[in-house]
Order: structure tokens, then C-alpha cells, then sequence
């Protein structure tokens, strides 16, 4: 496989990207001694840094692999929502599908790390579905980009923070008609994505989804839980993750299906945060340029790996990823 004209062709990329987007905030120190008002561990903060999470961890990775991500979602009208589209500016990426709401904050997750170990998190926000005017207004957004613009690709990111709704899924799904569409899903919205490209949810989303459950999963047990997604939502191409289990790729496209199972590439693992934002990305460019399965899960897969090694949700290092690739 020819990795430098793969990477070179995702440059060409325009990637529309649809989803919750957050703040992740990380708050760095050292603890030494315990609280004397309760048996916990105080934290002395040295550093406190903001990087653009959910969605915008999946932009980040989009444009870190060369390609062009158009990000659309909402933040709220307050100081976190600035914050947001300051880290934007800074990674020059346009902020004009980004809508300020009236109505709901901006996500934040902030997490204590002390001596390089996450002690705690700290979430702020609102779960609620967008109301119908600023859905209206989103939908509105997207569906005039798609008109406008050549999209290679699109990408539901969704945290089940409540920007993608069902309708918003309708729309841009019948719209989409021949652009590829990819998802990393939730469990609320688990089942309205019917007929997509790409679905790619972790064990535990596929367990919650189907309402199914087994212990270790196993090629039999996999390709079961696929097909009866496949025949429930009507979905191309299903890409399970599976952990320390590798993944897991299944296509319906043709009469036989193609079913594949990756073994986890050895890592040392420091976080697992963010790991799920990168594997959608690569898969992603992956299917616009109309890669083999096995490649799709392949680079994914690695990709997923690599992130895995540092500690807070970072993207992926695209010439780090082609070495990887060239060592295998």
C-alpha cells in the first residue's frame, strides 16, 4: 500500500464535521500531602491548559492529517463559548458555523491531574435537545454548506450533549445522498442513524444499543451483534472498537459480507481519552478515498493506539503515523 499517496491524497479533503463540542480543560499539579478537612488528596495546581474537545478533538485530528474539517455545532453565548472560539482562531480553523445559543452553556470538562495522574472530573452542562429554533438555525447551517461546498465526507460526533437531534440526522442523512457518512455514536441517539456509511461505536455503546450482552468478545459474537445492527439500521459498513481486543470491521455492501477482526497494537497506555475521536477521523478520510476495508481499520486502529500513549485528549501526529505504518 502506497501510505505517501494516501497521505498526501487526504490534503485534498473537505471534511464536515457535526457534532457536541466541549472544552476540555486540564488543571496540572503535584499533590503531596492529604486534605486535614477530609481523607482526600490536595491538589496543587501549577498549570492550567484548554484544548478543544468532543467535535472539535475530531476537527483537530482532521486538520493534524492534512485535510480541510468544516466544524459545525453550538457553544453557549458565555466566557467558556469565547474561550472555545479563541482555540479555534489559534489552530486557524473558521469559526463561522459555529452558533452562540442563549439558551445552554458551554461543555466543559475539567479534570484535576496530580503527578501526572487524573485524580478527578469535573463536568458543566446541558444535556437537554437543542429547542427547535436554534435546531432550525443549525440545520439551516449545514444544509446550505452542503449545497455550497464540496464535502468529501461527513462525520456525526455525537457526546449525547443534545445538538444532534433526530431531525438534524434526517435531514442531513436524505441530503447527503452520495457524500459518505460517518458516526461515532451515543446512546440516545443510538438507533436514528439509519442508513449511514460508517458506524463506529465502542463495545459498550454496541452492547448498550443492541441490548444485548456477552463476556469476551469473539469473532462469532461480534459478527452476530453486526449483522443484527445491519438489519436493524440498514448501515453499510459497521466498525466496532474493541480495546485491548483490537476492532472489529464489517461491510453489507455486497451479497457476501466482509468481516475482519485486528488484533490491538502493543501500547503503552496513559490515557484512553480522546483515543474514539481519532479512530472516526481516520476511518473517515480512510472511506472518501475509497480505501480497502482492511486499511480502514488498519490505520484507525493504529492511529487509536498512538493517541492513547499521552496523557489528556491530543490528536494524532501525522508523520508519527506514517512511520508507524511504514514499521509494520
Amino acid at each position: 500500500m502506497d501510505y505517501k499517496n494516501i497521505f498526501q491524497r487526504f490534503c485534498n479533503l473537505n471534511v464536515m464535521i457535526i457534532g457536541d463540542v466541549m472544552i476540555d480543560s486540564y488543571q496540572w499539579g503535584k499533590v503531596e500531602r492529604i486534605s486535614p478537612e477530609a481523607p482526600v488528596p490536595i491538589c496543587s495546581v501549577n498549570k492550567i491548559e484548554n484544548r478543544m474537545g468532543g467535535a472539535g478533538n475530531v476537527a483537530l485530528n482532521i486538520k493534524a492529517l492534512g485535510a480541510n474539517p468544516i466544524l459545525c455545532s453550538i457553544v453557549g453565548e458565555d466566557s467558556n463559548g469565547q474561550t472555545f472560539l479563541q482555540l479555534m482562531q489559534e489552530e486557524n480553523m473558521t469559526r463561522e458555523n459555529i452558533i452562540k445559543s442563549k439558551f445552554r452553556p458551554t461543555t466543559i470538562k475539567t479534570r484535576i491531574i496530580g503527578n501526572n495522574a487524573q485524580m478527578l472530573r469535573v463536568d458543566n452542562e446541558n444535556t437537554e435537545y437543542l429547542n427547535a429554533e436554534e435546531e432550525s438555525i443549525l440545520i439551516d447551517r449545514v444544509l446550505s454548506i452542503m449545497e455550497k461546498e464540496e464535502i468529501n465526507v461527513i462525520i456525526f460526533q455525537d457526546y449525547d450533549k443534545g445538538v444532534i437531534t433526530k431531525n438534524l440526522i434526517k435531514k442531513v442523512i436524505e441530503k447527503a445522498k452520495e457524500i459518505p457518512t460517518c458516526v461515532d455514536p451515543k446512546h440516545r441517539n443510538f438507533s436514528l442513524y439509519r442508513e449511514v456509511t460508517l458506524f463506529k461505536p465502542n463495545l459498550k455503546e454496541l452492547k448498550e444499543g443492541l441490548k444485548i450482552e456477552f463476556s469476551t468478545p469473539s469473532l462469532d459474537n461480534l459478527s452476530d451483534a453486526a449483522l443484527l445492527l445491519h438489519s436493524k439500521q440498514r448501515i453499510e459498513k459497521i466498525f466496532i472498537t474493541l480495546s485491548e481486543y483490537g476492532v472489529f470491521f464489517a461491510d453489507y455492501s455486497k451479497a457476501k459480507a466482509d468481516i475482519k477482526h485486528l488484533p490491538a497494537n502493543v501500547r503503552k497506555i496513559a490515557d484512553v481519552s480522546g483515543a474514539g475521536d481519532t479512530v472516526i477521523s481516520v476511518a473517515s478520510l480512510c472511506l472518501a478515498l475509497q480505501l480497502p476495508n482492511e486499511e480502514i481499520a488498519k490505520i484507525s486502529n493504529l492511529a487509536g493506539g498512538l493517541v492513547c500513549e499521552y496523557v489528556g485528549v491530543v490528536p494524532i501526529e501525522k508523520d508519527r503515523l506514517y512511520r508507524e505504518l511504514l514499521a509494520i
